[in-house]
């Protein structure tokens, strides 16, 4: 294979896609000194939203990659632009949504360490709050009593009191939150907030990125001079992929064009597929989990407290089908391809764990991100020998299994 294409769909984050041109820079440096290939990254040849070209010699073999990041950041920090109240209003809500529908108690028979993650800005904004009720109650009482003091009237003191109370704890609410690039609470409480909202629906404003996202694809698959185009999504990015490329094979596919691939990286399809209304993202499952026209692989580990490891999004789901082919489930096995030094320095570390699969291994396995991305082969032809981790799940758990019409 000489050139491939490579649409990058992100997770959850209203940070400039620059990010992740600097990761890839940074981290395919580190790994191919320690894989022993060449990296070499400089500004996009191609046309798109953001993106870059990376020239990879690796085994003997030159390869050209052009990435692309799909873009909906803006989306995000619009769903992103609450106040305060707002944030505690989203908290109620999608904790009520979560709760009542019986989808809470369906997440905890999977993984523990992403419904932590979902519990996580619950916890914490609350405990923010009970200190701010806290210092203002103190405030108060520390008024009341100076003001008594001087025979100021009772109820005057009591006004003043709760007035300056309230103004002192609304400023503590308002450090917490920004200390919230330390702290994550806001930022998870509007991830898992966005699509509570609408019970698993997507927004409209994401439906027609989508859609977006799916034309750039297609531009690329009528390319003639490229070998494979593959699309890689990660965390929230990864439910959103298996739409798009639904949405494309629908659309049916050119003859004769490049191999179209598909990686899902730390994955938490289940927080959205077990919501009532994700019948879309369901049925878009179902249908991914059947087709032979694209290669999927879904690639987590144990050790990303952030996403549902080893856990089969289809089986989960609860629209897996005997005729199921799709995706293969392998362990990134952070315990085994970081060494005990690399290991210790990052397991604490859970949000960045959560981007280590864009990252390099110093003691590599089968997986490699800049070798899938940038390397000789296809990731048919890269996984085609490999069985499934064992350790995965891949029984039905969701309450809610219906699926939307074609």
């Amino acid at each position: 294979m000489q050139r491939r294409r490579v649409f990058y769909i992100p997770g959850y984050d209203p940070i400039h896609p620059r990010r992740y041109r600097e990761l890839y820079r940074k981290e395919g440096a580190a790994q191919a000194e320690i894989s022993g290939y060449a990296l070499t990254l400089s500004p996009a040849t191609v046309q798109g939203a953001f993106g870059w070209r990376v020239d990879a010699e690796i085994a003997d073999q030159t390869v050209e990659t052009d990435f692309e990041v799909m873009v909906w950041s803006d989306i995000v920090r619009d769903s992103m632009d609450a106040s305060i109240v707002g944030t505690y209003l989203q908290l109620i809500q999608t904790a009520w949504i979560y709760i009542a529908s019986g989808t809470l108690n369906r997440l905890m028979l999977l993984r523990k360490g992403p419904v932590i993650a979902a519990l996580y800005p619950v916890l914490m904004l609350l405990i923010q709050a009970l200190l701010a009720l806290g210092l203002a109650v103190l405030v108060h009482k520390g008024f009341v009593a100076i003001w008594e003091q001087i025979t100021v009237p009772g109820f005057i003191a009591d006004m003043v009191g709760w007035v300056a109370g309230g103004f002192v704890g609304a400023r503590l609410l308002h450090w917490f939150k920004r200390l919230d690039n330390k702290l994550f609470a806001y930022y998870l409480m509007h991830d898992y907030a966005y699509s509570a909202a609408s019970r698993g629906e997507n927004s409209p404003e994401l439906e027609a990125r989508m859609a977006e996202f799916a034309a750039r694809i297609r531009a690329a698959l009528d390319e003639t001079d490229v070998d494979e185009v593959l699309v890689v999504g990660h965390s929230s990015g990864a439910h959103v992929g298996v739409s798009v490329l639904a949405d494309l094979l629908r659309q049916g596919m050119p003859d004769g064009g490049p191999t179209l691939s598909f990686l899902t990286l730390g994955q938490v399809v289940p927080m959205v597929s077990f919501l009532p209304k994700a019948a879309r993202l369901r049925r878009d499952l179902q249908f991914l989990s059947l087709q032979d026209h694209v290669a999927w692989v879904d690639v987590t580990a144990p050790g990303d407290g952030c996403a549902f490891a080893l856990c089969d999004p289809v089986a989960v789901s609860g629209v897996a089908t005997p005729q199921k082919r799709w995706p293969l489930v392998v362990s990134a096995a952070f315990t085994q391809t970081l060494s005990p030094k690399r290991w210790a320095e990052l397991r604490w570390r859970f949000f960045r764990l959560h981007f280590q699969y864009l990252c390099a291994f110093d003691r590599p396995g089968d997986y490699d991100y800049f070798q899938i991305t940038a390397g000789p082969q296809t990731l048919r032809t890269r996984y085609h020998a490999r069985k499934a981790s064992p350790a995965r799940i891949d029984v039905e758990v969701s309450k809610y299994t219906s699926m939307a019409l074609e």
